[in-house]
């Protein structure tokens, strides 16, 4: 089938700082977006992944000065750690953009001409209270609130990383944010999904029924940005350059990409984290309203990743301070790559803050990966192998549609997975496969293969047993491979399945009846050996 015929599919994460490495919150957020785009590939959906660097503003300038380096040098710098991280965890992304790239200062200019076309944008001053971490400007009403709230008397703290406060006072070009209040509730109460998950909803409409104010979108006091381009002095506040990455990856302004961005934009899915939802919720569809472009249509925001304290049994914010900062390194080196991508995907809960630690990334990968999942492949082959002649069972006629147990499962357990999945919802679609591999695993103690072995005349009884467990371990490795897609093309590899990895059918896939026989079986090394010992 070709591209223009499949259902066009766009998920992007945020474009992330070049001000530090990656860390396991931008590795949550990217893997979070792969396993949506893997599994809306294998249902057969034109897939668009976006990543991507955000390289503008002060607080990159700052950062680069500290080096000893032009801002274009720190960000060349830090960008292969980025490429490098996502090619180990096996990131399957189709583009990556970085704002200093011509396509995005193309697309900001042509942003700006549309915008002042429009009349959403107009030059006046700006004095009030500036934080250079979070690149937000806030209210004296919010920083009085923000002392207030931390005891703190003439520091003026940020409201939302604590920082200490500038005063700025500058002339800038402003966005009339405040015209289109009505506009995005009426958005909300007719896209009430909008927002994900749904109790974020509550936070961003509270942020707007209070009120809405123009924003400054430009700067003069530094020029590392996109300059405005009918005014020289002025340079691109960094969020309005940046929010619009999602729409130039698509051919936003660029006429040979006309027929690109008609069929890709909307995106499907931005997915964030919550701490800069009200940029992508409120802000974001409001600079599309004003220039007359379609809406994304959902924004999923994440929770944050705390570190479980194993005396208080609290999560406590990652810090070098602490001591208990946690690298994604760190944890491929406990899990491995596949171990990684379904701990975190599996164990913490899209949506809302996870609290994690490496006795429960260790209890997982052991009750889950080693003793269930990777017993049941290496057990089922094993006895394939050994009681066939090194292959899988010859399949009798009319085999799939002989009732037992494991297919009563298998029957429609790819729809109510792919719901889960379509939502976000990992952890339910893991429970779902998780149902069928341990009900192979009871399957196997109950049939007892092994004795049923010892007699001839139960032939036919052991290669339905046998047939049985293969056919819901292929299953199984379908639904499993968004989460951990080497694992799954291993498995299949075992059972002489190799075509099967490149899906793109999933439910037809996943119908009780796709196993081969008389092909060769192979038991091969354990999938997850099981973690001993706890950090």
């Amino acid at each position: 089938m070709s591209d223009t015929n499949r259902k066009p599919f766009y998920v992007t994460t945020p474009i992330y700082y070049v001000n530090a490495a990656p860390h396991l919150g931008t590795a949550y957020c990217t893997i979070l977006c792969d396993v949506q785009a893997r599994f809306r590939r294998a249902m057969g959906e034109d897939v668009k992944f976006l990543t991507g660097l955000d390289e503008h503003g002060e607080k990159v300038q700052l950062a680069a000065e500290d080096h000893n380096m032009t801002p274009q040098e720190w960000c060349d710098s830090l960008a292969p750690a980025f490429h490098d991280i996502w090619k180990t965890l096996e990131i399957s992304n189709d583009d990556f953009i970085r704002t200093t790239e011509p396509r995005q200062v193309a697309a900001v200019q042509h942003l700006w001409n549309r915008m002042k076309d429009a009349g959403y944008i107009y030059k006046d001053s700006y004095d009030g209270w500036y934080c250079v971490h979070e690149e937000t400007y806030y209210t004296e009403t919010q920083v009085a609130k923000s002392d207030e709230e931390h005891g703190v008397e003439g520091q003026h703290l940020c409201p939302e990383c604590q920082r200490e406060l500038q005063r700025v006072k500058e002339e800038s070009w402003f966005f009339k944010l405040s015209e289109f209040q009505d506009r995005l509730l009426a958005l909300y109460d007719e896209h009430p999904d909008f927002v994900m998950p749904a109790f974020r909803m509550n936070e961003v409409r509270t942020f707007v029924e209070s009120g809405l104010r123009d924003i400054s979108v430009s700067r003069t006091s530094f020029d590392w940005g996109i300059p405005v381009p009918f005014d020289d002095k002025h340079v691109t506040y960094v969020w309005f350059d940046a929010l619009l990455n999602y729409a130039t990856a698509v051919g936003f302004g660029d006429p040979a990409m006309a027929d690109e961005y008609a069929r890709r934009w909307p995106a499907q899915y931005h997915v964030v984290g919550k701490d800069i939802i009200r940029f992508h919720c409120v802000i974001w569809p409001a600079m599309l309203m004003a220039i007359g472009e379609p809406l994304p249509e959902h924004v999923f925001a994440h929770g944050f990743l705390m570190v479980k304290n194993e005396e208080t049994g609290q999560g406590e914010k990652m810090s070098k301070s602490r001591g208990n900062a946690i690298a994604p390194q760190d944890v491929i080196d406990l899990l491995g790559v596949e171990g990684y991508r379904y701990y975190f995907m599996t164990d913490c809960v899209p949506g809302e803050d996870g609290a994690i630690s490496y006795n429960r990334m260790e209890q997982v990968y052991n009750a889950d990966l080693a003793n269930s999942w990777g017993n049941l492949v290496s057990r089922s082959l094993n006895m394939s192998a050994k009681y066939f002649d090194g292959k899988t069972p010859e399949l009798p006629e009319g085999w799939a549609s002989r009732a037992n147990p494991l297919r009563d499962i298998a029957d429609g357990l790819a729809e109510r997975y792919a719901e889960c999945m379509g939502v976000f919802d990992f952890v339910g679609a893991k429970d779902a496969v998780m149902e069928l591999v341990h009900a192979a695993n009871h399957y196997i103690e109950d049939s007892a293969p092994w004795t049923v072995a010892k007699d001839p005349a139960r032939a036919g009884e052991l290669e339905q047993i046998i047939t049985n467990l293969l056919e819901s371990i292929r299953i199984c490795a379908h639904l499993f491979a968004p989460f951990m897609p080497q694992t799954s093309v291993e498995v299949l590899r075992r059972m002489s399945l190799e075509t099967e990895a490149d899906c793109t059918d999933l439910l037809a896939a996943c119908q009780w009846g796709g196993l081969a026989g008389g092909v060769p079986a192979t038991k091969g090394n354990a999938l997850f050996p099981r973690l001993g010992g706890k950090k």
